[in-house]
């Protein structure tokens, strides 16, 4: 289980992740954003912990992301399977989304909601992952957003599943730190 404790001015995050049952204990402020976390939790199977409260609903939102993002990031397999893709119905709402833990960060996609368009974006980089995300149809935001959850979550499942060898044409990537960080 990887342990996080993100502070600033305007935020103080502690985030526990481990791949697990999809289990989630949060508390924080926001109703909706602990909704999400839950969702996220549940469909991709992780076991997550979240203690999380800030000045802006935005700095709330944006942070547990960073934190959640770097968190999860500890809990790649070696041998991860890498690539997941699911498709999620939600009445009204049709949403896409691909991943890739390969470790090449990258996000794409438009939600209906700036704010979890950038909650994705801001767990898709901290986590190091490639996050493609589109809308196919819907009207209720709610249902939009719910989706891209969901269906991120599911292809997070897959893409963490543990694989039997590393699945790169490049092999392993090692990197060392040298030296003091000062």
């Amino acid at each position: 289980m990887s342990e996080l404790l993100r502070e600033t001015k305007e935020t103080t995050v502690a985030c526990a992740v481990s791949r697990g049952a999809g289990a989630a204990d949060v508390d924080v402020s926001d109703r909706f954003l602990a909704h999400m976390v839950d969702t996220l939790a549940r469909y991709a199977s992780l076991d997550v912990r979240l203690r999380a409260a800030g000045d802006l609903r935005h700095h709330l939102v944006e942070d547990v992301a960073i934190t959640m993002g770097l968190a999860l990031r500890d809990e790649v397999p070696h041998r991860a399977a890498r690539y997941g893709w699911a498709v999620v119905p939600m009445d009204d709402a049709l949403v896409e989304a691909a991943v890739d833990v390969g470790g090449r960060p990258w996000y794409a996609g438009r939600l209906p909601s700036k704010l979890y368009t950038h909650f994705l974006h801001s767990l898709a980089i901290n986590l190091g992952a490639t996050v493609h995300v589109r809308v196919i149809r819907g009207s209720d935001r709610h249902h939009m957003v719910e989706a891209a959850i969901k269906a991120v979550g599911l292809a997070l499942r897959q893409a963490l599943a543990e694989g039997d060898t590393v699945f790169s044409t490049k092999g392993s990537v090692k990197v060392e730190r040298q030296g003091s960080t000062g």
